[in-house]
């Protein structure tokens, strides 16, 4: 038998390329997954009986973390919205800030006061905002597109695991136009780093993270907007939205490529952070 707490403290000493902090929140994660243990439970000092192949998972777990290995990717589920998504390195890791992306849709859709809500979301990776929508918005008509047919698989896996009716759409927005139309929402969470911005960014996620769905050109930030605008302006209907996360440098110019496309009311949102992270507008022409 051991004492739950001292495990704990183990793990995090042994986690390394962290500072104490991030190195006790994962090993929290890490005993809940591996041994169904809960912050009260430690806490408390709770003894466990762990076996062999338990304590090789953790052991295994603390080694992909010392190489800098995303916890995420080695639980292979992230949580968003209150649920859990497999994730795996085929697709980005869902983070909070997209949650505000997820709201913006959902407080228009409370004040259009539509019947049956028809929604795309462009780019969809693990498909965590389509999903959302199609568990959050009642009798919503969910379309979900990606250019990775290893990001659609997952995100198909994950609308089963979470009971979302959702129709998937294997799709280049850089290449072809929209095969649906009439929606009254368009979501995106496409590229939006900048090649320049790779020498400050973090090894966990430069390393392991797909560069595909990370990435744009230096030479052109805007290459997925200036798209999605265009093919929004005619695939959604009357007083549809379009909204999509954006590189908090960028806000301004997106927001005139959306008025330059026909969106009024064209609105950039601060996250939590003060930071622009969202462009919003609505097709009025």
């Amino acid at each position: 038998m051991k004492n739950s707490k001292a495990l704990f403290q183990e793990i995090v000493n042994d986690i390394t390329e962290y500072d104490r902090e991030e190195a006790q929140y994962i090993a929290l994660l890490l005993l809940e997954h591996v041994l169904g243990l809960t912050r009260t439970q430690l806490l408390a000092e709770k003894q466990i009986e762990s076996t062999p192949g338990q304590e090789a998972l953790l052991k295994e777990a603390v080694e992909r973390l010392n190489r800098q290995e995303p916890i995420q990717y080695i639980l292979k589920e992230a949580s968003f919205f209150g649920r859990k998504f497999m994730v795996s390195p085929s697709v980005l890791i869902p983070r909070p800030e997209t949650e505000e992306l997820v709201l913006t849709a959902i407080n228009h859709l409370k004040s259009k006061d539509v019947a049956t809500p028809r929604i795309l979301d462009i780019g969809t990776g693990s498909g965590c905002i389509a999903i959302t929508l199609a568990c959050e918005v009642s009798n919503a008509q969910l379309y979900a597109s990606d250019i990775s047919h290893e990001a659609l698989a997952v995100a198909k896996e994950n609308a089963t695991t979470l009971g979302a009716n959702i129709d998937f759409i294997y799709h280049s927005i850089l290449k072809q136009p929209l095969p649906y139309a009439f929606f009254d929402v368009i979501v995106s969470n496409p590229p939006y780093i900048t090649e320049m911005e790779q020498a400050e960014m973090s090894s966990h996620v430069l390393n392991h993270e797909p560069h595909l769905a990370l990435f744009v050109p230096d030479d052109d930030p805007l290459i997925f907007y200036r798209a999605i605008a265009r093919e929004a302006k005619t695939a959604l209907r009357y007083e549809g939205l379009l909204a999509v996360e954006i590189n908090w440098q960028f806000g301004k110019e997106v927001a005139l490529l959306f008025e330059q496309n026909g969106f009024a009311k064209v609105e950039i949102v601060k996250d939590i952070s003060g930071k622009d992270r969202i462009v919003k507008g609505v097709k009025e022409l």
